[in-house]
């Protein structure tokens, strides 16, 4: 696979992943798509991502697979396992790898009791918590997988007593029009808008948003979900092959004049916009006499939106240079901010 094709598949999964990274947009994840009271009163400082503990386990896992444990107030801690599925091939292996995954985090959570307060798991009064496995699904054919472990054992209607019966939860972004993923009205629901969106001329489905929509959006949206949203859209373009000097001049459209811009893109014409880009100066090595300084001040920004990638979509340095096309003289620039700013980061995916 082409180093540059490798780098965008990488950001498909990670797309979503930077949904389930940021605990704000997780919260918001559960109270649209899951009906459990509880999750309406919880935020994201009660939030802890646990992931690290199982992935490792699972020669097969996904970067975007998450476990998250939520502290309730008042009651023992509720673990809730995401995993994304991008492909159009349904995952029909999915309620079994949940069965692994909550035995994993069951036996983790008895492993911390016990030591904290010894053999406490052998007592009569100890109890095991709830378990919450959530399938996400974007893929573009239907989803055919049974979600009830039980029925993808044999026998199961002779032998059901013995076998879990554990069902998971599927949010299945195909069963939600653009118009039921609005009146939600948050930071995620525009996330969500923009994923459904598969090649470039269905970008016109954004006019037909409600009015007020928008006006809440730009009212509502903390200053600094707006980048971490500047990033998501960045890899939700790339999904769909817009071209890197497009998705940067409306990137940086929305960061200028704000989030309502962002629905600009309704009206988003290739040829235009590169034309734009041409006048501006944004398509490095290009246009002729250009300016030192513009060629210093792409890079620059190239730079900062690597470091964001690194950031907030745990992406190695390379991969992130590869998806912004980055030069290997760019590279010791983008660790140094890196450290400077004090963000872990890997060299190689």
């Amino acid at each position: 696979m082409d180093s540059n094709i490798a780098a965008i598949h990488k950001a498909k999964d990670n797309s979503l992943k930077l949904i389930l990274g940021s605990h704000e947009l997780f919260t918001e994840f559960l109270r649209d798509f899951i009906d459990i009271d509880l999750f309406r009163e919880i935020d994201a400082a009660d939030i802890e991502d646990v992931t690290e503990r199982f992935l490792p386990l699972f020669m097969d896992h996904k970067d975007s697979d998450t476990v998250k444990r939520i502290s309730i107030k008042g009651e023992n801690p509720f673990f809730v396992i995401s995993i994304i599925e991008h492909e159009s091939d349904v995952n029909h292996r999915a309620s079994f790898k949940m069965f692994q995954y909550i035995a994993l985090v069951l036996n983790d959570y008895e492993k911390e009791a016990n030591s904290a307060n010894d053999r406490i798991s052998l007592t009569k009064g100890f109890k095991y918590p709830p378990v919450l496995p959530i399938v996400f699904y974007d893929g573009k054919g239907r989803w055919t997988a049974e979600t009830n472990f039980l029925h993808r054992t044999e026998m199961s209607g002779v032998s059901d007593k013995y076998i879990p019966k554990f069902e998971y939860e599927l949010v299945n972004l195909n069963e939600y029009s653009i118009e039921d993923l609005a009146k939600f009205g948050d930071a995620l629901s525009l996330v969500m808008i923009i994923d459904k969106i598969k090649a470039p001329d269905e970008m016109r489905l954004l006019r037909d948003l409600p009015a007020d929509y928008i006006e809440r959006l730009a009212l509502n949206i903390p200053s600094h979900l707006k980048k971490l949203l500047s990033d998501v859209i960045t890899v939700l373009l790339a999904k769909i092959n817009v071209p890197r000097e497009e998705i940067d001049a409306i990137v940086d459209n929305i960061e200028k004049r704000g989030i309502s811009e962002m629905f600009a893109i309704e009206n988003y014409d290739v040829q235009e916009t590169r034309r734009v880009a041409h006048e501006e100066g944004k398509i490095e090595g290009k246009t002729e006499g250009k300016s030192e300084g513009k060629i210093e001040g792409k890079i620059e920004g190239k730079i900062e939106a690597a470091v964001s990638i690194v950031k907030n979509l745990g992406m190695s340095v390379s991969e992130a240079m590869r998806a912004l096309e980055l030069r290997e003289q760019e590279r010791w620039q983008i660790i140094d901010e890196l450290r400077k700013q004090n963000i872990p980061y890997k060299l190689e995916g």
